[in-house]
């Protein structure tokens, strides 16, 4: 799956890798995370734009968004039966511009973050499908979600689940939304090439939000996710004794 990535490329070299019209001058993000808005390339009247978009996806006949559940990746094994999906995947196909993703993986009882990027370092497009949502009031909302895949023998070490990404070379067929057939798309939902991507462990300091700084993809060592797994051990203990106490009404959050 995807629930975290990265958009560190300057501007321009992203422009001209999707060949978008707009020229948008964009902060790079070292965390961005669902529901925050995010840059999405898509074809309108036979020219790629830029626009920004929700990350979680809500289909049209949505009436509450407050009761439907944040769709923030759609399997590519199912777009074409679940409802959220199979209009999107026939009408409106997107790609999400990005440099990397994280992604965690269960060591020792405890969640170790990792930084995944293509090997070589290039830019990356993500698989996207999106919908307008509008509302009873005439708002309206554009929404996105990433589509993945079953991960190959390498990264499903990490997790079972990939984001789809797209060579540059089938960012046209995969853009093409003129007619409502889908079966020239359907090959490039697929999970990376053995070797494309490489990984390492990064501070658990990428689990908040808040946090949005380069300091992020920097490798760290054995010793340093130990010195974390060290300094985490008093605050689990102070949330164990106060989950312990008669008079405790605390609760959880994301």
């Amino acid at each position: 799956m995807c629930g975290r990535f990265v958009i560190t490329s300057a501007p321009a070299a992203l422009r001209q890798l999707f060949g978008y019209i707009e020229q948008p001058n964009f902060p790079p993000r070292f965390n961005v995370a669902p529901t925050q808005p995010i840059p999405v390339v898509l074809v309108e009247n036979g020219a790629r734009h830029f626009r920004l978009m929700r990350w979680g996806l809500l289909p049209g006949w949505v009436k509450d968004p407050k009761g439907f559940t944040l769709l923030i990746n759609a399997r590519s094994e199912t777009v074409l039966e679940k409802p959220a999906f199979k209009r999107a995947i026939r009408r409106r196909r997107g790609l999400i511009p990005a440099d990397g993703y994280y992604e965690w993986k269960t060591e020792d009882g405890r969640k170790q973050p990792f930084y995944i990027h293509r090997a070589d370092g290039a830019p990356l497009g993500f698989a996207a499908l999106f919908e307008t949502w509008a509302g009873p009031n005439g708002e309206e909302l554009d929404t996105v979600a990433i589509v993945t895949a079953a991960a190959g023998e390498d990264l499903a070490t990490l997790h079972d689940r990939v984001p789809v990404t797209i060579s540059p070379r089938d960012f046209e067929r995969w853009l093409d939304s003129r007619s409502d057939d889908v079966d020239a798309v359907l090959p490039l939902m697929t999970a990376p090439r053995i070797g494309e991507f490489a990984w390492h462990p990064v501070s658990t300091r990428v689990n908040r939000v808040a946090n949005d700084d380069d300091q992020l993809l920097l490798p760290i060592s054995a010793e340093e996710i130990e010195a974390e797994v060290e300094a985490a051990k008093p605050k689990r203990a102070v949330r164990k004794a106060a989950a312990g106490s008669a008079d405790d009404g605390q609760g959880s959050l994301f």
